[in-house]
């Protein structure tokens, strides 16, 4: 099995963004889990940065939250997008694909060279 590898700075806040965008309210356990599913287990997260990063986005408008009971009856914190999170979520969504494109045209075996 490969090695887990930490998540790349600056791209949770994407990550985060797009699972609640996608799945709708979760906990900040079910949002860790999902991250490392859809990544095919190859990504790590770890809680001391996930909830640094969901407070964050909470601060910033982009989620809220409110308290409620997970699947085992626990109280859990629940987030959810908002709309400035939607508009946040097509920003960083523009930006990691233009980014991504730079980074391929360095990495193409003709340099990026026209």
């Amino acid at each position: 099995m490969p090695e887990k590898t930490d998540v790349w700075q600056g791209t949770l806040a994407l990550m985060v963004l797009k699972t609640l965008d996608t799945l709708g309210p979760l906990h900040g356990y079910g949002i860790a889990r999902r991250i490392e599913q859809t990544s095919g287990n190859l990504l790590s997260l770890n809680y001391g940065t996930l909830y640094p990063a969901l407070l964050k986005l909470e601060q910033e408008g982009s989620i809220s939250s409110e308290w409620g009971s997970s699947e085992n009856n626990r109280k859990a914190k629940f987030y959810k997008l908002t709309r400035a999170g939607r508009k946040q979520l097509e920003r960083e969504a523009q930006n990691w694909e233009q980014t991504t494109a730079i980074l391929a045209r360095f990495l193409s075996p003709s340099g990026g060279a026209a």
